[in-house]
């Protein structure tokens, strides 16, 4: 195999629990890039936050934010494309979700910002002025939904996402990025991380057999499998394991650097054994 592509998750992959990246892992992407390896970033995060990203890694190609829902130029700050939820899809997606899930709320994640309902209390610091309303005010004139966010307090992200894989298999596609959380992120039908990160490729006349991917979570599963080797990230989500090929030492132990060192040299990737999720 040729290596021409690596795609990397970023939370749980190359971010440690600290949020920081390490310096070993900055000095494998950089070998990439100086051999010519493409390095992409394919993210459930909105592009507001890989600003952070960008400064500890100087990395300014492109990434693939929302779990695929949008490809942004980290150089210019600038969104590539978007593939957008229709209005009436997210209206329909929250319907069924509020009626199976009662105390459920939501927020729209969108190229200029979140939008929020009353009832959701986001984790993190969404880096801009909270914009609150009803669901439909909040579709009014269409702001280009990239994920509908739905969170339910008490709950988990391995439940909802059973019940809503169910309940969405004909509308939308849902998933999520951590299984402790109580949060579902629901993206328009057909998108996610792979098949935008396929779309990048072919632009670039890169195969899929060309591309090694690393990820931890759900929303890793289709671009663990379309790449032509992925793997897992050791303490991963069980589902994530199940998907790739192989398995990379935890995040915390420069797993993604690593895989990437040995690839380069041409020697053999350390083996490693499955951990339960962290």
């Amino acid at each position: 195999m040729t290596l021409r592509m690596v795609a990397t998750d970023l939370d749980g992959t190359i971010v440690r629990h600290d949020r920081t990246i390490s310096p070993r892992t900055v000095a494998a992407m950089r070998a990439c890039g100086e051999a010519g390896v493409d390095v992409v970033f394919v993210t459930g995060r909105p592009p507001r936050w890989m600003a952070e990203v960008v400064e500890a890694t100087g990395h300014v190609g492109t990434a693939v934010c929302a779990n695929g829902a949008l490809v942004y130029d980290l150089a210019t700050e600038r969104a590539v494309s978007h593939s957008p939820l229709a209005p009436e899809v997210v209206l329909e997606a929250a319907g069924r979700l509020a009626r199976a899930l009662p105390g459920i709320a939501f927020a729209l994640e969108t190229p200029t910002g979140p939008l929020f309902t009353p009832g959701y209390q986001p984790r993190w610091d969404v880096g801009v002025e909270r914009v609150v309303g009803e669901l439909p005010d909040l579709l009014a004139g269409d702001p280009g939904v990239i994920k509908l966010l739905a969170r339910l307090e008490g709950g988990t992200g391995d439940t909802m996402l059973a019940v809503a894989r169910e309940l969405l298999a004909d509308l939308a596609r849902p998933t999520h990025s951590n299984a402790g959380d109580g949060l579902l992120e629901v993206a328009a039908p057909g998108v996610s991380k792979a098949s935008t990160l396929a779309e990048l490729a072919a632009s670039r006349g890169i195969t899929a057999e060309q591309v090694v991917a690393f990820g931890d979570m759900p929303n890793d599963l289709e671009m663990l499998a379309w790449a032509g080797t992925g793997y897992a990230m050791a303490g991963g989500h069980p589902e994530a394991l199940a998907a790739a090929d192989a398995v990379a030492p935890r995040c915390e132990e420069h797993g993604v650097a690593q895989v990437l060192e040995a690839l380069l040299a041409g020697d053999p990737v350390p083996a490693v054994t499955p951990a339960p999720l962290a």
